[in-house]
């Protein structure tokens, strides 16, 4: 049992690791690392994730599991001098019990490059398992020798549904959690304190912890932690939000029609408005996805990589470094030249299908790998286009019932006017 007077989050810390709750990603079964640590033959690793994701529970239940001895290090108020001491100790526990130290260096990411090296020859020699945690990306801070001798291991900040029953478990937990007080939480206070953490289990719990010893001062007997205790106790209002109601639809309607507009103004203050909210980040970088190629397409083709690298700094890096991804994505592509030629191109297409069926492939542009093919005419007729000037040479590529049917008919503006430059150009050669 930990500590009694510890912090919440500290004493509901994992002792198992069937108790951790998110990271599937990582300690799915039959995961390396979940065989790793159940059998005890370890490898060195670092751990990169944001705040508050289990990079020091991980570290721990290492050290639990395998019955190795497990040494703390922080790269914030530690230097070269206490490694020293470190590594000392752990040349003299194994020597007496062949057992590696598992040595978990916090912030490693702080040590510069010159630190970094005194790590290698322990960690070369087997004598450390070294288990750093990191919120920066190691390609960039972590020196190639290091971590060509440890593996990079991916946090994910966690997700709402992992929030919540970590924090349902601190309630109803008698031994190390909040059991005992037999205090209420209601939903909307709850759904607050996950909004409020931004993915760190860390702060969730200490802010349940605070916000369950203010409602324990009222003089009533049944305790129940409401939102309005909640935003008293932390000194934070909830933003009125319904996920699954009206707001939630009204909020996303407002930022994309804001972008759509070409308003940068108007397109940060809603995506910061849902964000603060609580919104899920993906869920916007997913419909920011779809703008790029809904409302802006080949206008400007580079604003769906801009997109998607916005949708992929939070998958990789979270809360709070990459909201500013998601902010430059909205900037970028409420200023892109607005095309939905695209979109519109999709619908014509899906309702000639729909009206016309599956028809023929014509001959001349099927494959045809076999004899019997080539004698029912297969590819018969086919004109090579690189074998032409411009790599260019008129032939039918379209079903026999639709030819000369126009399904993208591009703009005038951005790419799209070059786009329409071309394709007039060619109509003029044929």
């Amino acid at each position: 049992m930990n500590n009694p007077k510890a912090p919440l989050a500290e004493r509901m810390r994992p002792k198992k690791v069937e108790e951790i709750i998110g990271q599937d990603h990582i300690l799915g079964p039959g995961s390396v690392l979940l065989r790793a640590i159940e059998s005890g033959q370890l490898f060195s690793v670092i751990f990169w994730g944001p705040p508050g994701s289990g990079k020091t529970t991980l570290a721990k239940l290492m050290s639990q599991y395998s019955e190795n001895p497990f040494r703390a290090f922080s790269a914030v108020t530690s230097g070269v001098k206490e490694l020293r001491k470190i590594i000392a100790e752990a040349q003299k526990t194994f020597e007496l019990t062949e057992k590696r130290t598992v040595l978990f260096v916090d912030e490693i990411h702080r040590f510069n490059k010159a630190q970094q090296d005194a790590f290698l020859p322990y960690v070369e020699s087997g004598l450390v398992i070294l288990v750093g945690a990191t919120t920066q990306n190691p390609s960039f801070e972590i020196i190639p020798p290091l971590l060509s001798r440890a593996r990079v291991m991916v946090l994910q900040p966690l997700g709402q549904e992992d929030l919540k029953a970590i924090l349902l478990r601190a309630i109803k937990d008698k031994q190390e959690g909040l059991g005992d007080l037999k205090i209420e939480i209601l939903p909307d206070a709850l759904a607050h304190l996950i909004d409020l953490s931004s993915g760190d289990a860390r702060v969730a719990l200490n802010n349940l912890e605070i916000a369950v010893l203010y409602t324990m001062q009222d003089q009533v007997p049944q305790k129940v932690l409401d939102l309005e205790k909640t935003e008293v106790a932390l000194s934070k209002k909830a933003l009125p939000y319904d996920k699954d109601g009206e707001e939630h639809y009204n909020l996303i309607s407002a930022f994309h029609k804001s972008m759509r507009g070409g308003d940068p103004q108007a397109s940060l203050y809603w995506l910061y408005r849902m964000l603060m909210a609580g919104e899920d980040p993906l869920f916007i970088g997913r419909r920011m996805v779809r703008f790029a190629t809904e409302d802006i397409g080949l206008a400007d083709p580079d604003a769906l990589q801009v997109a998607l690298g916005a949708f992929e700094a939070w998958q990789k890096i979270g809360p709070p470094e990459a909201e500013l991804a998601l902010a430059e994505a909205a900037v970028y592509l409420a200023m892109s030249p607005k095309s939905n030629a695209l979109y519109l191109a999709e619908a014509t297409v899906k309702r000639e299908i729909e009206h016309s069926g599956p028809q023929p492939v014509p001959l001349h542009i099927r494959n045809a790998p076999t004899r019997l093919m080539k004698k029912l005419g297969y590819s018969k007729g086919y004109l090579y286009p690189h074998n032409y000037p411009g790599a260019r040479i008129k032939q039918e590529y379209l079903p026999e019932k639709m030819k000369d049917r126009l399904f993208y008919r591009p703009t005038g503006r951005g790419l799209e006017k070059e786009i329409r430059r071309r394709m007039e150009e060619q109509k003029k050669k044929e």
